[in-house]
């Protein structure tokens, strides 16, 4: 139950905070900066008014969130911490004499209060909204990029978990009845994920048409863990296997790669993040762009031009932007560009490691150029594909030709809308804008190095969000603060 208000509460020690607490303190600004009461307001009807107990305010559980990532610190941490810290107390609204939460509180609040909730969006909405009614944001340009967070729990490739698996059932079917060990058949000794995914289902036909075997408590265990994996890993398409089901593979230049999330943000060149989107690390930048400008302006900002670097040059997001009147201050790689090809949404380009990736999220291992030079009309890049790869690839069909020795996939270097691209490219004004990008590098570092956004907290895309919300919102607030 929650209370219909809020109820004032006093104390006899509460001019303690005036002597201890000062005016110069982050705590203490960002209180006077902003009226939380939206909280209050978009958490409403999550609670009962009138069945349960009393619930803890969640403007104060809200907070205890934000201390959390300001200060990067744990659950039971913050709120040890906020049992003595007196600024803490004074943030969360607390009297000196007041005890603190249970930590497991806070796990219940994220899990039944803020789920499903669009935390993200409403955050930045809140501190844009601030910082355009206080004059900060003047420019009418954004910057974009995207930084990468690493999962929680680290990948285990797909053939190693089935390896596993197997070789524990084997091992408990030979305690049972040795001689079984000529009945096996035969392991699978390549790195080929296809292939020791049909050797599991091998031992575990083997095992299904003997009963007596089977139903041994100790390889039923095993079998069935086995059975699990393989269901698993062929529902997901997955070559690694994590806890977190919602991290994925992604790269950070040709030859480094992470496993975890991206978060695409948005910029203006005050250094106020005015958008942001969560996705798994696998995914491009540059088709995020169009969302990332709609955020911006539905956030209060008038977007005439986009800063970023090469990956939000493609095809598409430089028509778009014509048709909106915005330019796209980015340089134009001629890989960006789809040409003529009917299904350009297929093949995604990844500007770090400057190759393709595929539906299934391979990359390509190389590329030509073909066609003569300074023939737009005739030259074209060739990307080249792991073949291998293919032939296993569960999204094969129509994509890979059965028996095919190579799969590539070319496009055209330059088109119309491209060639203004690099005409562009030679203004002065595209000089200049280009010269702000670097803020958004430094923005990535902080979120990283100062708020621990480098690794995820938490499982799965949704807490992931919830981590970006509280962690863009404690930025902004502290830009804003250091701009009035």
């Amino acid at each position: 139950m929650l209370s219909q208000q809020q109820v004032l509460k006093l104390s006899e020690y509460s001019s303690l905070y005036d002597l201890i607490v000062p005016k110069d303190n982050l705590l203490r600004k960002i209180n006077d900066l902003i009226d939380f009461d939206f909280i209050y307001k978009e958490l409403l009807d999550k609670y009962s008014v009138d069945q349960g107990r009393t619930a803890e305010c969640p403007i104060k559980l809200f907070k205890y969130l934000l201390l959390k990532v300001i200060y990067t610190i744990s659950d039971v941490d913050v709120v040890e911490r906020s049992r003595y810290d007196m600024s803490f107390k004074y943030f969360l609204d607390m009297l000196p004499e007041d005890d603190v939460i249970n930590p497991s509180t806070l796990t219940k609040f994220r899990r039944q209060c803020l789920k499903d909730t669009n935390l993200l969006n409403l955050l930045i909405n809140k501190t844009v909204g601030i910082a355009v009614e206080k004059g900060i944001i003047r420019s009418s340009s954004i910057i974009v990029d995207a930084t990468h967070t690493l999962s929680k729990s680290n990948p285990v490739s797909a053939i190693d978990v089935l390896r596993e698996r197997s070789k524990q059932l084997r091992k408990a079917v030979y305690v049972y009845q040795e001689d079984w060990k000529d009945k096996m058949p035969v392991k699978n000794d390549s790195n080929d994920l296809g292939k020791e995914i049909s050797y599991s289902k091998e031992l575990e036909t083997l095992l299904e048409a003997s009963p007596t075997i089977r139903e041994v408590p100790s390889i039923k265990e095993k079998l069935n863990l086995l059975k699990e994996s393989i269901d698993e890993i062929e529902h997901h398409k997955q070559e690694v296997v994590s806890k977190d089901i919602d991290a994925k593979i992604g790269h950070k230049s040709a030859d480094s790669s992470f496993f975890g999330f991206k978060t695409h943000l948005a910029m203006s060149e005050e250094r106020i993040i005015t958008a942001a989107v969560v996705t798994s690390g696998e995914k491009g930048d540059g088709p995020i762009l169009p969302e990332l400008i709609s955020q911006s302006q539905n956030n209060g900002i008038v977007v005439d031009t986009v800063i970023g670097d090469a990956a939000y040059s493609g095809k598409i997001n430089l028509e778009k932007a014509k048709q909106e009147n915005i330019q796209i201050v980015a340089r134009l790689n001629p890989t960006i560009s789809q040409g003529i090809r009917k299904k350009e949404e297929e093949f995604d380009y990844n500007k770090d490691a400057d190759m393709f990736v595929c539906p299934a999220g391979h990359m390509a291992i190389r590329k030509a150029i073909q066609g003569k030079k300074n023939v737009r009309e005739n030259q074209v890049i060739t990307y080249y594909f792991d073949v291998e790869k293919c032939k296993n690839c569960p999204l094969k069909k129509g994509c890979y030709k059965e028996g095919a020795k190579t799969k590539t996939y070319s496009i055209s270097i330059k088109s119309e809308i491209h060639q203004e691209q690099i005409d562009f490219e030679k203004s002065t004004y595209f000089k200049e804008k280009s010269k702000h990008r670097y803020k958004i590098e430094a923005k990535n570092g902080e979120l990283k190095n100062v708020h621990g956004y480098g690794r995820a907290i938490s499982y799965g895309i949704e807490n992931m969000q919830m981590q970006g919300a509280l962690t863009i919102f404690a930025v902004n607030l502290k830009r804003i603060l250091k701009l009035n």
